[in-house]
């Protein structure tokens, strides 16, 4: 019986109340490192990840290195990427060893929850019942052509209801994988969950972690059912949900397929993605990027450590760039960062807040985002999320 001991969730500043929306600069493995990093903060061990979604950006090649590079885990980790919905994510944390990490992942509406399984300590999790029917009511292809049946009466009676009926459970706590008017109508009171796939199980067990609610829990996905008894116990749950507002208006010109160089890809993606600067030995100061220096004897010195950067920083200069850029969204923010006590400042684009809206001396955290997408590689690097934000 898997122990909870941490749990994070997140979800995008963009959209409304009740559906939250992507930015341009966001994608499943960005949402998964915000809500994973939130369930590490309480300094939980991990030995594994499992990472559940059905929008990952690589089918073809992992995506498990700039996962453990964004989450700023060892990168000999295993990861183990899982194709599914509500019912998957909870298989997976039911059946987690201690010292593992699940991370639920939706990109409609965008959101993630992650938890962290632990040896004896939180809220206690276990099977109650799994079934599998088929209803394939909607279907996606290998090219990504979507095919909705379209019959929502059907999916509810012959999916859902058919399903429990099927388990033999008892009245839920919280049903995931619906729509909240569904859950309502089999639930005596239950939470009205923030998404509707992989992440949305783990949003109800964060909502029964915080209200000490115990009792079943069940994820749906068209007729596949997983329900789990939860058992309180002491779990921190750290939430990083910003009030919803809408997309800044922009005008978005389209561009070309931008080329990439893998070779150049690379060769910075580990100071890039993990967020390091270079130090030489001997020197006191940091290089951003790392890069070779020049000794005094004239000899090129190319041996140097990677140093882990603070996230947090202050505005030292900023800009606003109003002509318009193939391939991206303008207006947007660009800001020099001052990064907290080391000295080194970074160029990065201003995300989750309104253009123009950056001011010289804000604080804000710098937040692993999609920088872009180059011959259809997705390209991490950091952007500066205000305070205000």
């Amino acid at each position: 019986m898997p122990y909870v001991a941490s749990m994070g969730t997140y979800l995008p500043c963009w959209g409304g109340p009740h559906s939250r929306v992507l930015g341009d600069d966001e994608d499943a493995v960005t949402l998964a490192v915000e809500a994973g990093r939130a369930a590490l903060a309480g300094g939980s061990p991990v030995e594994r990840v499992v990472l559940v979604s059905r929008d990952l950006p690589l089918v073809d090649g992992s995506n498990a290195a700039v996962l453990l590079a964004g989450l700023g885990l060892d990168p000999e980790l295993e990861v183990i990427e899982r194709l599914g919905g509500a019912p998957a994510a909870l298989d997976a944390l039911s059946s987690a060893r201690p010292r593992t990490l699940v991370i639920g992942v939706d990109t409609e509406p965008a959101g993630a929850a992650a938890a962290c399984v632990s040896e004896r300590d939180g809220l206690q999790v276990r099977i109650a019942s799994r079934v599998a029917r088929s209803l394939p009511a909607r279907t996606r292809n290998a090219v990504g052509t979507v095919h909705d049946y379209g019959d929502p009466r059907l999916l509810h009676e012959r999916g859902l209801v058919a399903s429990l009926s099927a388990a033999w459970l008892d009245t839920p706590v919280a049903v995931a994988g619906v729509e909240h008017k569904q859950a309502s109508a089999l639930c005596l009171d239950p939470p009205r969950l923030s998404t509707a796939g992989a992440s949305s199980g783990l949003f109800g067990l964060a909502w029964m972690a915080e209200h000490d609610a115990a009792g079943l829990l069940v994820g749906v996905e068209q007729a596949n059912l997983s329900g789990v008894t939860v058992v309180p116990g002491p779990t921190a749950v750290r939430r990083t949900e910003p009030p919803a507002r809408s997309l800044p208006e922009g005008e978005y010109l389209p561009g070309g397929d931008l080329p990439i160089s893998l070779a150049a890809y690379e060769r910075a993606f580990e100071a890039k993605v993990r967020w390091e600067a270079g130090r030489h030995e001997g020197s006191a100061e940091l290089d951003f990027p790392p890069r070779y220096r020049v000794g005094p004897d004239g000899a090129l010195d190319t041996d140097y450590t990677l140093v882990p950067l603070p996230r947090t920083g202050t505005v030292y200069s900023e800009t606003t760039v109003r002509i318009p850029v193939p391939g991206s969204r303008s207006p947007y923010s660009l800001v020099i960062v001052d990064l907290d006590d080391v000295g080194v400042r970074a160029l990065a684009k201003v995300t989750g807040a309104d253009p123009g809206t950056v001011d010289i001396g804000d604080r804000g955290r710098m937040v692993l985002r999609r920088v872009a997408v180059r011959s259809g590689v997705p390209d991490y690097g950091y952007a500066f999320e205000p305070e205000a934000a």
